[in-house]
C-alpha cells in the first residue's frame, strides 16, 4: 500500500507540485487527466487537484476542454504551458550560426540560421546577434522572457567558467567572453559548451537505457563527445578532440592504386624539412585543423575524389562538388567512388579503434554533414572496425544530422530550467 504524503504544510505542497509538474512533463506533449496524475505520482486525487490548481495559477499548466466520452463524465485534461519558460539554444560554428528557441515542452518556436561573413571573432559575434534577434522576433519574445541559454561552440571550453580556451578555426574567438555577453543580455542561466559534447547529449537523449555512447561530429572538422550512463564525460577537459588524432597514414590517398613518380625518394627517406620544429604540429598547415581533419574532413574527401576523378574521367566523381556527391556516386555503384569511400572509412576506423578499445562504447553515432552519407559509409566503417577491435560497437548515423548540436543545446537549456523549476515550484 502506498503511503500518502500530507499536503498541508508549504514544504509538502511544494513537493507535491514538483511531483505533479514532473509527471506532466514526462507525458508531454500529450495532455493528462487527474486520475492519471494520481497514478503516476502515487498521490491522492485531492492532493493532485490542489497541486494542479496551484500550477495553473502560477502559469505552469494549461487546461484543456474534456474529450467527449461515451460512458461517464468527460475528464478535464492538463498539459504544460510551454510559454511559461522558453529557452534559447545557439550553435555557433566558424561558417554558420543557428539560433533556436523552444518552449518548456521542447516545441520549436523559431530556428534561424545565419552565414558568417568572414572567419573572425567579430563577424562571428555579429552573426550570433543577428540570428538571436531574428529568433526572438519570430517567436514573439523579448530577451527577458528567456529563462536559460546554452551556446555550442567549437574548441575546448572551460567547464566552470564557460570560457573558450582553444579554438583554432576562428581567430580571436578564445578572447571573447561569450558567456558574459549572453548573461548581460538575457539575465538568466547561461552555459557555453563544446559543440561535439552537446551533439553527444542529443544523441544520448534519443536513446533509452544506460550505456556508453561515442558521438562523432563529422564535417569539415571532426570532434566527439562521450556520454556514459547518461552523463557527459569531459575528462580533464579535452575529451573528444579526435580531430587531432594522427592517422597511421597521413595521406588519405596513399593506399589507393597509384604508381610512384619517377625519381621518387626511397620508401625510408626522410621527408623534406623533417627536422623543422613545426613540421609535426597539428596546425602546421596554418588552418588550425588537426591531422585527422586534414585527412578525412569533408573538404579532404572532396579533394581526394577530385584527384581520383582526374585519373578516371569516366567516373561519376568527375561531377562531385561535395562529400555528399561522393557518397551518392559510391551508393550508385561507381567503383572509383566506392574505393574513395572505403579509404575514408579505413582511415576513420584506424584512428578511432584505440578509442573503441579503451572505452568499449555500445554505439558510435555519427552526426554533422557526413551523417547524410548513408549505408555506404556505415557498412565500410563497420567492416574495418571488425578487423581492428575485439567487440566492435554498433555504428549509426544521427537522425538529426546537422541539427544535432542545436538539439543538444536546447536540451541542456531545458534541463537547466527543469532543475531549477522542480526545486522551487
Amino acid at each position: 500500500m502506498t503511503e500518502e504524503r500530507p499536503a498541508g504544510t508549504p514544504v509538502l505542497r511544494r513537493m507535491n507540485r514538483a511531483a505533479v509538474l514532473d509527471a506532466v512533463r514526462r507525458r508531454a506533449p500529450e495532455p493528462v487527466r487527474l486520475a492519471e496524475l494520481s497514478r503516476l505520482t502515487e498521490l491522492t486525487r485531492p492532493t493532485v487537484a490542489q497541486a494542479v490548481e496551484d500550477l495553473l495559477a502560477a502559469g505552469w499548466l494549461r487546461q484543456h476542454a474534456p474529450r467527449p466520452a461515451t460512458v461517464g463524465r468527460p475528464a478535464t485534461r492538463f498539459s504544460l504551458n510551454g510559454r511559461a519558460a522558453p529557452v534559447l539554444g545557439l550553435d555557433v560554428g566558424p561558417h554558420t550560426v543557428t539560433a533556436g528557441i523552444a518552449d518548456l515542452a521542447g516545441e520549436r518556436l523559431a530556428v534561424i540560421r545565419r552565414t558568417v561573413g568572414r572567419r573572425s571573432a567579430r563577424h562571428l559575434l555579429e552573426a550570433v546577434d543577428e540570428a538571436t534577434d531574428e529568433a526572438l522576433a519570430t517567436a514573439g519574445l523579448a530577451a527577458e522572457q528567456i529563462t536559460a541559454v546554452t551556446a555550442a561552440t567549437p574548441g575546448i571550453v572551460e567547464e566552470t567558467t564557460g570560457r573558450v580556451l582553444f579554438v583554432p578555426s576562428v581567430p580571436g574567438w578564445s578572447e571573447i567572453d561569450l558567456a558574459g555577453r549572453l548573461r548581460a543580455r538575457f539575465r538568466c542561466a547561461v552555459t557555453v559548451e563544446n559543440d561535439a559534447n552537446l551533439a553527444a547529449l542529443a544523441a544520448a537523449h534519443q536513446r533509452t537505457g544506460a550505456g556508453t555512447l561515442l558521438a562523432v561530429q563529422w564535417g569539415e572538422r571532426l570532434g566527439a563527445g562521450v556520454v556514459i550512463d547518461g552523463r557527459l564525460h569531459r575528462g580533464a577537459g579535452q575529451a573528444g578532440e579526435i580531430g587531432f588524432i594522427r592517422p597511421v597514414d597521413n595521406l588519405p590517398d596513399a593506399n589507393l592504386p597509384d604508381t610512384d613518380p619517377p625519381n621518387a625518394d626511397p620508401p625510408n627517406a626522410d621527408p623534406p624539412n623533417a627536422d623543422a620544429p613545426d613540421a609535426d604540429l597539428p596546425d602546421a598547415a596554418g588552418d588550425g585543423r588537426g591531422p585527422l581533419e586534414r585527412a578525412i574532413g569533408a573538404e579532404a574527401i572532396v579533394n581526394l575524389a577530385r584527384r581520383r576523378a582526374a585519373e578516371h574521367p569516366e567516373s561519376g566523381l568527375a561531377r562531385a562538388t561535395d562529400a555528399a556527391a561522393v557518397f551518392a556516386a559510391a551508393a550508385g555503384g561507381d567503383p572509383i567512388a566506392a574505393e574513395v569511400v572505403d579509404r575514408v572509412a579505413a582511415v576513420f576506423a584506424e584512428a578511432i579503434a584505440p578509442v573503441v578499445l579503451v572505452l568499449s562504447p555500445h554505439v558510435i553515432v555519427i552526426g554533422g554533414g557526413i551523417a547524410r552519407a548513408g549505408a555506404v559509409l556505415l557498412d565500410a566503417i563497420a567492416r574495418h572496425l571488425e578487423d581492428l577491435t575485439l567487440a566492435p560497437p554498433s555504428v549509426e548515423l544521427s537522425e538529426l544530422a546537422e541539427g544535432t548540436v542545436l538539439t543538444g543545446a536546447i536540451q541542456m537549456a531545458l534541463d537547466e530550467v527543469w532543475r531549477d523549476t522542480l526545486a522551487v515550484c
